[in-house]
């Protein structure tokens, strides 16, 4: 019994084995015999539309088409350029093209604008974020993709383009009627908030140089006791500047990570501790219009409790898109991964919740009716003395504003701003009293 025991081991090994092989060569001839009876559905399909449709389509025709439906239907950022689309989008990344100085995406099968960008045609003519666009000059966007939208909007410099319009609040859809242009937005820019030491950074977009621009902004500005982040309308853009950026203010840890399907595409960023600023405090302003990049910077430094977010929830865009040529002419746009912040969570469809939240407009003072009105009237009796005196009104000087000093007027006039200010003013207090 004991030498017949190996034998009787082995065969049963080998018998798992066979059984494990026969299991999985069935597995595989499904997975086969799946694919095959869906290539011939598509093909019986193709070979229908081909054969009956009203009007003639050639089978290239046919196949673009299906591509095209194909990727749509993944979700509102994967489409198939063909070689116009193709060409246009090179355009759009290497060099200067006529636009309107927005950013749009799809929320819940809507043409949504993310953000106008900061002096831009779009800002100027009004447009917010959270605008719902309903038609590009006649054409209704309900059953148009994104990159279709985009490429309508986009034309030459000096063309009008008109845009009918649904916002919140509104009784009614209204049109606006915009001017094309060279679209050329300066990323980042300084100013002070009443004083020297309180230092504002306003970020419109992620390219290239937002690092670098900070950077030179805080050597400029050592002093600086506290720091307001403005982000707010800011669609995004370079994902290794919103990495950078954070970079800069935290020192150890992940930052986000990247996360597909395929391995390879995986990705985690880290923070660095050489040059981190960790002591100054740090106020984050958001709105519905911060999207990509502009989440991830909020949402990083929320998870490393590095900055206090205040504002409004940001818009929720969160997906990693490639471009994946099919030949010299024709690509694909295809989402590859979403992105996680360092508490695991995702920004997807979700975006990142402010730890204050505050609503835009005026803040208002109680003293402010009256002091208008007894400015107005001692103005209108001086004037009336002066009649009767016979003297000549005195010229007005002109009271030369600091361009670079968001004054206390500015600051009552955006709510956000002054709510994000008095938050950084008590974090310095509670940082100088320790």
């Amino acid at each position: 019994m004991k030498k017949s025991q190996p034998f009787i081991i082995g065969a049963a090994a080998a018998l798992m084995i066979s059984s494990s092989l026969i299991f999985a060569r069935s597995d595989y001839d499904a997975n086969i015999t799946a694919k095959l009876q869906a290539i011939a559905k598509f093909t019986k399909v193709v070979n229908t539309v081909e054969k009956y449709y009203v009007d003639p389509l050639t089978i290239e025709k046919i196949i673009e088409k299906s591509i095209a439906g194909l990727l749509s239907n993944l979700d509102a950022h994967s489409a198939y350029l063909d070689k116009k689309h193709f060409k246009e989008l090179q355009i759009q990344t290497s060099g200067e093209f006529g636009g309107l100085g927005i950013t749009v995406g799809m929320r819940d099968g809507a043409l949504t604008v993310i953000a106008p960008l900061e002096g831009t045609p779009a800002d100027k003519a009004g447009l917010k974020a959270g605008d719902i666009i309903l038609k590009i000059n006649d054409k209704s966007t309900l059953d148009m993709t994104l990159d279709e939208a985009v490429n309508l909007m986009r034309g030459k410099p000096g063309t009008k383009i008109k845009l009918t319009i649904f916002r919140k609040g509104e009784a009614k859809p209204f049109v606006v009627e915009i001017t094309r242009d060279i679209i050329k937005v300066k990323s980042v820019y300084a100013k002070r908030i009443l004083k020297p030491e309180y230092l504002y950074i306003r970020i419109t977009n992620f390219d290239k140089k937002v690092v670098k621009d900070v950077q030179k902004i805080l050597k400029q500005n050592k002093n600086s006791k506290g720091i307001v982040i403005d982000l707010r309308n800011n669609p995004g853009g370079l994902l290794d500047q919103a990495v950078g950026l954070c970079d800069l203010f935290i020192d150890k840890g992940i930052i986000v990570s990247q996360k597909g399907r395929v391995k390879s595409e995986n990705r985690v960023y880290t923070a660095h501790s050489t040059g981190t600023i960790k002591n100054i405090p740090l106020v984050i302003l958001v709105n519905g219009g911060s999207a990509s990049a502009s989440e991830i910077v909020s949402g990083a430094l929320q998870d490393h409790h590095r900055a206090v977010i205040v504002g409004e929830k940001t818009f929720g865009k969160g997906s990693v898109q490639v471009i994946l040529p099919i030949d010299k002419d024709e690509a694909i746009k295809l989402t590859i991964a979403r992105y996680y912040l360092p508490s695991g969570r995702t920004i997807q469809a979700k975006g990142i919740t402010p730890d204050i939240i505050a609503y835009p407009g005026k803040v208002q003072k109680k003293e402010d009716e009256f002091a208008i009105k007894e400015a107005e009237l001692k103005a209108h009796l001086k004037s009336e003395l002066e009649k009767i005196e016979g003297k000549k009104p005195e010229s007005k000087k002109e009271n030369k504003k600091d361009k670079n000093i968001i004054d206390e007027e500015k600051l009552y006039n955006d709510a956000q701003l002054k709510e994000a200010f008095d938050i950084l003013k008590a974090l310095i207090i509670a940082k100088e009293s320790k």
